[in-house]
């Protein structure tokens, strides 16, 4: 059974960036879209981003657009979360997974597919 392990996070100030990683097996990072959550304390989950098989990419979060970016390292089976000029707003734990489709899903349903145990992101000066 396929299992995520997201690492990469910590503490930055707002303006930094931050690389996130999403590891699971080779076949399921390559063969499957890959999606990224997030969720803070007392606010709504929300979807950041999807890598489709192909590449093609879903943006979920508008205010992620311009700042935010996904790809995936085939050769060792690694997706990563590239987030520039952080603020305190990303202030959340960040999540990976999959549905196990090949393209990305329209919204994000946790309830559907698997997860990784999450990496905290913190911005604050």
């Amino acid at each position: 059974q396929a299992q995520f392990v997201e690492s990469g996070g910590g503490s930055v100030q707002p303006g930094e960036s931050l690389r996130l990683s999403c590891t699971a097996s080779k076949f399921v990072i390559n063969h499957y879209s890959i999606t990224w959550f997030r969720q803070a304390p007392e606010k709504e989950r929300e979807g950041v981003l999807c890598i489709s098989n192909r590449d093609s990419r879903e943006y979920y979060l508008d205010s992620g657009k311009g700042r935010f970016t996904v790809f995936r390292d085939e050769a060792v089976g690694m997706v990563y979360l590239q987030m520039d000029i952080l603020k305190p707003e990303d202030t959340a734990v960040y999540y990976c997974g999959s549905t196990f489709h090949a393209g990305c899903p329209l919204a994000v349903d946790v309830d559907d597919g698997k997860w990784g145990q999450g990496t905290q992101v913190t911005v604050s000066s």
